[in-house]
């Protein structure tokens, strides 16, 4: 008996220490399959979180005019970029808002790639020069940074902030306490500007003053303006010059969906940053792009938009209906809208979605398509500053058109 006894203590540390073991077996292999999901293990020409911030960092010493805050949102941190080119005297001050939702982690690259456009360490060198004579930039690279770092890690159907709400419908304008679409993706918040990336947003946006503001985001393609809370309303102010540059924009760098944001894909989405930023800042242009869908469904939406406008012209969609409209029934089931997300029913929600299903319906998944994107909207991009400062001149400054 006191042999046994002896053996089964002799053997208790050595059990313990097996039982570590297997611990550190068990956590090292989880760590080992969230690695091999993991965005970079994956899709090694995406950056991570902290690459995006490194990469602001490093061009903040070398790119002429251009400055780097840091701005503190609670625990987490957002990076603002400014670029203006010295002696320049803009009549555009554009801000861009990248990253809103997490999984799509397209509309920050795009947003990396337009900066060092604008520092000239692209191909679009000579037009940066040209363009920033006459308009300077403000930029949130990544607006969902803590979020994006999940998903960087394989949770790819993240949208919402850590607090599990969607900071686009988390502002002040016609914003709902109920998420009429869908609870969990479309949560609005307790209350409007509730969330700490919001509330930096609002102070960045109403400080700058920008004449033109744009949000960009993917799960689709489409090109769109205010307003965003309802179906039945294109905005007023400027409507015919903002329709004109989505119109131009379109046909150079999407052939997609482009109009009024509600009203183009047939749901209400309130408390969006499109709808505040034009409305309570008045200012003259703002804009929100979806630049890239699942190929399997880009062509789709080309050839249903060519036939449509086809048939019975722009006229028709933007002032007799809307994509949500028998005339258009599919187009966006098919191809939904992640800015105007809608209602769950009408398409596979989130999380029937796997993780790989996710990434490829919000970003490229090949280092070619991921190249494409980023080079053409960089393109858009210049574009629409160009147009917009354009407008301006001829308008002689006046920062308000009705």
């Amino acid at each position: 008996m006191q042999l046994s006894r002896l053996i089964l203590l002799t053997c208790l540390p050595c059990c313990a220490f097996g039982a570590v073991v297997r611990k550190n077996f068990m956590q090292k292999q989880k760590v080992d399959r969230e690695q091999s999901q993991s965005m970079l293990a994956l899709h090694p020409y995406y950056h991570s979180t902290d690459a995006l911030h490194d990469e602001v960092v490093a061009l903040a010493s070398r790119c002429p005019g251009m400055t780097l805050e840091t701005k503190q949102a609670d625990t987490r941190q957002i990076d603002v970029i400014t670029i203006k080119a010295q002696n320049s005297n803009p009549v555009n001050k554009q801000f861009m808002l990248f990253g809103e939702h997490a999984r799509e982690l397209i509309s920050p690259e795009s947003g990396l790639h337009f900066i060092k456009s604008l520092c000239g360490e692209t191909g679009y060198k000579d037009r940066a020069s040209k363009i920033l004579q006459d308009s300077e930039f403000q930029i949130v690279l990544n607006g969902n940074p803590e979020s994006r770092k999940h998903v960087e890690q394989g949770d790819f159907c993240l949208r919402v902030n850590p607090d599990g709400v969607d900071l686009n419908r988390n502002w002040d304008e016609e914003w709902s306490p109920a998420a009429e679409l869908d609870p969990v993706d479309t949560n609005p918040g307790p209350k409007p500007f509730s969330e700490p990336e919001t509330q930096v947003f609002k102070d960045l946006v109403t400080n700058y003053k920008p004449t033109n503001f744009l949000t960009v985001h993917s799960g689709t393609k489409g090109m769109y303006m205010p307003w965003a809370y309802d179906m039945q309303h294109l905005a007023s102010r400027n409507q015919e010059s903002m329709m004109n540059i989505l119109k131009a924009l379109d046909k150079d760098h999407c052939e997609c969906p482009f109009g009024a944001a509600g009203k183009e894909v047939g749901y209400s989405c309130p408390g969006t940053c499109l709808d505040w930023v034009y409305d309570k800042l008045n200012t003259p242009y703002a804009f929100a792009f979806e630049i890239y869908t699942n190929p399997d469904m880009d062509g789709f939406l080309k050839e249903r938009w060519q036939e449509k406008m086809q048939e019975q012209g722009a006229s028709f969609l933007q002032m007799e209906s809307h994509l949500g409209h028998e005339h258009f029934k599919g187009l966006f089931q098919q191809c939904p809208s992640d800015f105007v997300q809608v209602k769950k029913e009408h398409h596979r929600h989130k999380a029937e979605m796997s993780p790989p299903e996710c990434f490829a319906n919000f970003n490229p998944d090949t280092q070619e398509r991921y190249d494409t994107v980023v080079e053409n909207w960089s393109g858009a991009y210049f574009d629409m500053a160009e147009m917009v400062a354009n407008n301006l001149k001829k308008d002689g400054g006046s920062l308000v058109q009705w």
